[in-house]
C-alpha cells in the first residue's frame, strides 16, 4: 500500500467522522441545545453577580422556581398535547386569591383556602377544555379570552378586598411553614414541584394515558384512528394545567401572606418562554418534563438575573421576547430539516482497497471458476415463497424456511409439494439451526435470536448484548443477525452483520463499508449473551467445524473467511483461512465429506472494488443521487463454493443461466441433495450431488443418530 493510500485509509477509518450522524439519531440531543443554554446562563450570571449562589439567595430564587415550575409543567402537558394556554396567569393569579380570601377574609383552615385554590384551577381548567377539546375551538383565541376574563376578575377582586386582607390577624404554623420553610435545604414549593414533576414524568412516559397525550399531540386524526378519545384527552390537559396553576397560585399566597396587583403578570409569557427554550414543540407530540424544567430555570434565572443587575421590566420583557423568538425558530426549522441533515451526515463511507482476486468465469482455470450446474436444480415452492434467506432439514427430511412475511414455512417429505406455516414469528427469519431437542433456532432481522419448539412454541432468546462503553451507537440492540449455529455444549453462536443499520439497509452498509459487524454468544444455561469479536465488515454465515472445536464464519464485504477457535492453544483468537475471493460470502453450513459449503450472495465487480477506494464519490452518490441509482455490490449472480478446514477451495458452482438459482445465500447438503435458498428468490432448489453420501444429514451430523 502507498503512502497516498494508508494516508486515505487513515483518514476515513480512524477519524470518526460518523459519529456526529450517530449523535443527531439519539432522542437525547434535542435536550442539548437547552442544557447547553442553561449551563451558560448559570455560569453567566453566576461570574458576573456577586453572592449569586449563596444560600440565602438560593433559598428565595427556589421558593420563585418551586412556584414557576409547577405553572411551566402544566403548560408543558398542554403543548405536548398539541395545545396552548394562554390563560396560566390569570388561573395562578385568582387561586391565589382564592386561598387568601378563605384564609385571611373568611378566617377557615389552611386545608379550606387549599381546596377553594385548587377548585378555582380546575373549573378555569375545565372551561378551557370543554371549549378547546370539546367545542374544538381555538386554543390561543380561547385561552386568550379566558385570560383576559380572569385578570380583569383578579384585579376587581384585589381592589375590593385588599383592604380587609391587611386588617386579618388570622395566622397558622402550617401557612408559615409551607410560606418559608425548608425541609433537607429545600423550600416546600421546591420539594412539591419534584414531586409533581416526577409523577407527571412517569404518567407520560409509562402510562396509557400519557401516551394518548403524546398521541394526540403527534398527530391528532391518527390519534382518533387509533380509537383514543381525543376530545376527552385535551380537555383533561387543560384541567391538569389549571391543577398545577391553582397550586402554584396556593403556594405565592402561603409565602407572601397575600395577593396584589402583579400576582401572576406576564407569567403565561414567562411559562410559554421556558416550556419552548426547554425544548418542547409548538406543534405538540415532542418534548418532556425535564425540558419544561429546565426552561423555568433558565427563564427564571435569566429575569431574576436582570433585575439584580439594575435593568428594569422593560428589559425583562424583550430578553423574553427574544428568547421566545429564538426558541421557536430552532424548534420549527428543526422539526423541519432533521431528517434532511441526518441524510447528509449519517452515511459515512470508509476507504477499502481489496486484494487481487482470482477470476470466477466460466472457462479461467481458476478454483473459483463457476459452471451452471445449479440451472438443473428442481424447484421447490416455486411461487409459493418470498425471500427463503436460508434452509434446514429436520430428521424426518422435512424442509423449513423463512419468508419476508416472518412466517417459517415447512415443506413435508418426500416429495415437498405440500407445505404448511409452521410458526410465524414476525420480522424476517434469516439464520436456521436445529438443536439437540428438535428446536428451530433462528436469527430474526432486526428482532433477534428465537426459538421454536417441536410443538410450535415461539420463545425469544436473546435481543441484546452488553453494550460497549465507549459506543454512541446504542451496540446493544440486536440490529441485524444474520445466522447461527451450534455447538456441542449448546452454546448458540450466531452473527450480528451491523451495529449501525437495520436488516433492510444492509445496501447502505455495504456502501459506507464500516467494520461493525461481530460474533455473538448466547449460553442457554444463563441467558447471557456475550460479544466475542467486533470490528468486521458484515458478519455473516456461521459454521461450527465438524469436530465441534472451532467455527468458521464469512466476512461479507471483505470477501473472507474467518475461523475462530473455542478449543485449544488458539481458543479465544480468530485467523482468516480465505481471503480476497471474487464473491460475497454467505450462509456456511457442513459438507457430508467432510468440508464445508458456503454461499455467494453476488459477486465482485471491478467498478464496485473502485469505488470503495473513493470514499468521497460514495459520500456525493446517497446525497445527490435517487437510491435506485446507487453503485450497490453485484446481488444479482452468485453461487455455491466448498472449501477444507485450510480454506482451500474444492468446487464451485451457479447458475449463470439466471433462471433457476441466480443469487444464492444459504444452501444445505441433506441425503446426497443440496438445498439452495437466496433472500431475493420465490423458491427453493433441490441438486442431486454427484457422488455424495446419500445417507448423510445435518442433524445426524451434529447429534448423532435418532435413538
Amino acid at each position: 500500500m502507498s503512502f497516498r493510500e494508508r494516508l486515505q485509509s487513515w483518514r476515513y477509518n480512524l477519524v470518526p467522522d460518523h459519529l456526529v450522524g450517530e449523535i443527531l439519531t439519539k432522542r437525547w440531543t434535542d435536550n442539548a441545545i437547552p442544557f447547553l443554554a442553561l449551563a451558560v446562563t448559570l455560569a453567566t450570571f453566576g461570574s458576573i453577580i456577586p453572592g449569586f449562589f449563596k444560600l440565602t439567595s438560593l433559598q428565595e430564587s427556589t421558593r420563585q422556581l418551586g412556584e414557576f415550575s409547577m405553572v411551566v409543567t402544566g403548560m408543558t402537558v398542554v403543548m405536548l398535547g398539541g395545545g396552548i394556554d394562554l390563560s396560566v396567569g390569570s388561573i395562578f393569579a385568582l387561586s391565589c386569591f382564592s386561598a387568601v380570601y378563605v384564609f385571611f377574609i373568611l378566617e377557615q383552615s389552611i386545608w379550606l383556602a387549599l381546596a377553594a385554590s385548587l377548585a378555582t384551577g380546575l373549573v378555569f381548567g375545565a372551561i378551557n377544555g370543554y371549549l378547546v377539546g370539546y367545542l374544538r375551538l381555538r386554543a390561543f383565541l380561547t385561552t386568550l379570552v379566558t385570560f383576559i376574563f380572569g385578570r380583569a376578575l383578579f384585579d376587581i377582586l384585589v381592589t375590593t378586598y385588599a383592604a380587609d386582607v391587611q386588617l386579618s390577624t388570622a395566622t397558622s404554623d402550617v401557612l408559615d411553614f409551607i410560606g418559608d420553610s425548608t425541609f433537607w435545604g429545600l423550600s416546600v414549593s421546591v420539594w412539591l414541584a419534584i414531586i409533581l414533576a416526577i409523577v407527571t414524568h412517569i404518567a407520560l412516559t409509562r402510562s396509557r394515558p400519557g401516551w394518548h397525550v403524546l398521541a394526540v399531540g403527534g398527530s391528532r386524526r391518527s390519534a382518533h384512528n387509533a380509537g383514543i378519545r381525543v376530545r376527552r384527552t385535551v380537555f383533561m390537559t387543560y384541567v391538569f394545567s389549571g391543577f398545577c396553576a391553582s397550586i402554584g397560585g396556593f403556594l405565592i399566597a402561603c409565602r407572601l401572606s397575600g395577593a396584589g396587583p402583579g400576582t401572576g403578570l406576564n407569567l403565561e409569557i414567562m411559562a410559554l418562554t421556558a416550556a419552548v427554550v426547554g425544548g418542547v414543540s409548538l406543534g405538540g407530540g415532542r418534548g418532556s418534563v425535564i425540558k419544561g424544567l429546565m426552561g423555568a430555570i433558565i427563564v427564571l434565572t435569566m429575569t431574576n438575573g436582570l433585575i439584580r443587575l439594575g435593568y428594569g421590566t422593560g428589559t425583562n420583557q424583550m430578553v423574553l421576547g427574544i428568547m421566545l423568538a429564538v426558541a421557536v425558530t430552532i424548534d420549527i426549522r428543526w422539526l423541519k430539516n432533521r431528517h434532511k441533515v441526518l441524510n447528509e451526515v449519517y452515511v459515512a463511507p470508509v476507504y477499502l482497497k481489496m486484494g487481487e482476486t482470482q477470476s470466477a468465469a466460466p472457462g479461467s482455470g481458476t478454483p473459483y471458476e463457476l459452471d451452471n450446474r445449479l440451472s438443473a436444480a428442481e424447484h421447490i415452492g416455486l411461487g409459493e415463497l418470498e425471500g427463503p434467506e436460508d434452509v434446514i432439514l429436520d430428521r424426518d427430511d422435512n424442509l423449513y424456511c423463512g419468508t419476508r412475511h416472518g412466517e417459517i414455512v415447512r415443506f413435508f417429505a418426500p416429495d415437498y409439494v405440500k407445505s404448511e406455516v409452521f410458526a410465524h414469528i414476525g420480522g424476517f427469519p434469516l439464520g436456521l439451526a436445529f438443536d439437540k431437542s428438535g428446536n428451530l433456532i433462528s436469527c430474526v432481522g432486526a428482532m433477534g435470536l428465537y426459538s421454536v419448539s417441536p410443538d410450535r412454541e415461539v420463545k425469544r432468546l436473546s435481543a441484546e448484548t452488553s453494550r460497549s462503553w465507549t459506543s454512541i451507537v446504542d451496540d446493544a440492540r440486536l440490529r441485524d443477525p444474520n445466522d447461527c449455529d451450534i455447538a456441542p455444549d449448546g452454546r448458540i453462536y450466531f452473527t450480528d452483520s451491523t451495529k449501525r443499520y437495520d436488516a433492510h439497509d444492509w445496501a447502505l452498509d455495504s456502501i459506507e463499508n464500516r467494520a461493525t459487524g461481530r460474533l455473538l454468544v448466547y449460553d442457554s444455561k444463563d441467558g447471557s449473551t456475550k460479544t466475542l469479536l467486533d470490528g468486521y465488515r458484515y458478519t455473516n454465515g456461521v459454521c461450527m467445524a465438524h469436530d465441534g472445536k472451532s467455527l468458521f464464519f464469512a466476512e461479507s464485504w471483505a470477501c473472507r473467511v474467518h475461523r475462530y477457535w473455542l478449543e485449544g492453544p488458539k481458543a479465544g483468537t480468530a485467523e482468516c483461512v480465505i481471503r480476497d475471493m471474487p464473491g460475497y460470502p454467505d450462509n456456511i453450513n457442513r459438507a457430508s465429506d467432510g468440508n464445508y459449503w458456503m454461499a455467494w450472495l453476488g459477486m465482485r465487480t471491478p467498478s464496485f472494488d473502485l469505488s470503495l477506494r473513493h470514499p468521497d464519490m460514495r459520500k456525493r452518490m446517497t446525497r445527490r443521487l435517487p437510491q435506485d441509482e446507487w453503485l450497490f455490490p453485484n446481488i444479482n449472480t452468485g453461487g455455491v463454493v466448498k472449501f477444507t478446514e485450510k480454506g482451500s477451495i474444492v468446487e464451485a458452482m451457479g447458475d449463470l443461466t439466471g433462471g433457476a438459482h441466480p443469487m444464492v445465500t444459504s444452501m444445505r447438503e441433506h441425503k446426497g441433495y443440496l438445498f439452495v435458498g437466496g433472500i431475493l428468490n420465490n423458491r427453493i432448489g433441490r441438486y442431486k450431488i454427484s457422488g455424495a453420501d446419500p445417507n448423510w444429514t445435518s442433524p445426524a451430523s451434529y447429534w448423532g443418530a435418532a435413538s
